[in-house]
């Protein structure tokens, strides 16, 4: 009886090609299985602990869900009350705008300067490295600790030199006009952090070639610099820059710590309203609609900013698509 052709061939039986594209396949099988395996446990983390919260902190944005009641479903009207009703969501938006717009292009400044200096060749290069670094892997909430008494209006170390030399220190932390101010210098004491790093390591791609022509041609120092090393530069300074304005928009930490807000509402920014509504007031379904609204506004930013890169951001080998 003839073999139907349907029936698949013994591997003995099978061409030396055909059977080698087998064990192939099987080996591929076997390597797409173990890299599953292995990001299983990040996969499982971010469906359980990201994706997961997300997905119910939306469905809480259209509820007014107060604990322990139940949630009630209403649609829009959270995000209608937030801009309507909520008096401490406008201050709240304006102080976090404030924080944005200084202490990010004063951040991105001072990480650039310190990375230009660290990246010459100097004696104890990799040392003054690691004393500069360190400001920034001190806990946000020593940190604040540290400013609060480096800062304090009467007997900090600040206002008593001031004193020293006949000058009045201002208010710091206690002052309405000098909270936020005093909230950005605490920012910038950890401009030597991975900011700077990354900054180094844009440095350092730049070919060295470059500065040489230029040198030849006669180009001074501020001309290098602008002509070389900010072009060069513009992709790391982009990302800096993205990733500034989202952890801007998020401070939280030292507000808390330093000031909670005060005073008289002057440093109450947006993530510790939405912090204070949610675990305060037990607020969730109000919460969770501020959570979003942020999360809308940081996404505009970012779009805002991938659209008018092309017009400043210079890429060696090709040229950007957004």
């Amino acid at each position: 009886m003839q073999q139907s052709q349907s029936t698949p061939l013994p591997s003995a039986a099978l061409p030396r090609p055909a059977l080698q594209k087998r064990k192939q396949s099987r080996v591929a099988l076997l390597e797409e299985l173990w890299g599953y395996m292995f990001i299983m446990p990040w996969l499982l983390g971010f469906l359980i602990f990201t994706l997961g919260p997300m997905v119910i902190s939306l469905y809480w944005s259209f509820t007014k869900y107060e604990f322990p009641l139940p949630a009630k479903w209403i649609g829009l009207q959270n995000f209608t009350n937030a801009f309507v009703k909520d008096e401490l969501f406008p201050k709240a938006l304006w102080n976090t705008t404030y924080y944005v717009i200084f202490s990010v292009p004063l951040g991105l400044a001072a990480s650039l300067c310190l990375a230009l200096l660290l990246d010459r060749k100097i004696a104890g290069r990799a040392i003054w490295r690691t004393i500069y670094y360190i400001p920034s892997i001190t806990p946000i909430v020593v940190s604040a600790f540290l400013f609060g008494y480096l800062f304090q209006p009467e007997y900090g170390l600040i206002n008593s030199t001031l004193t020293s030399f006949g000058l009045k220190g201002p208010g710091w932390f206690n002052s309405v006009a000098w909270v936020k101010p005093t909230l950005i210098l605490l920012a910038l004491w950890g401009a030597g952090g991975p900011t700077m790093i990354i900054f180094l390591a844009g440095l350092q791609n730049i070919p060295s070639e470059l500065y040489e022509a230029a040198e030849v041609d006669g180009a001074s120092r501020l001309r290098k610099f602008w002509s070389i090393t900010l072009p060069m530069l513009s992709p790391t300074i982009f990302f800096n820059l993205v990733t500034g304005i989202i952890a801007a928009f998020k401070i939280f930490t030292a507000a808390y710590v330093a000031t909670a807000g005060g005073p008289a509402y002057a440093s109450y920014f947006y993530v510790l309203h939405l912090f204070n509504t949610f675990f305060k007031d037990l607020n969730m379904g109000y919460a969770s609609a501020l959570a979003w609204i942020l999360f809308v506004i940081i996404m505009l930013f970012t779009l805002i900013q991938l659209r008018f890169a092309r017009r400043w951001v210079y890429y060696e080998s090709e040229t950007a698509n957004f």
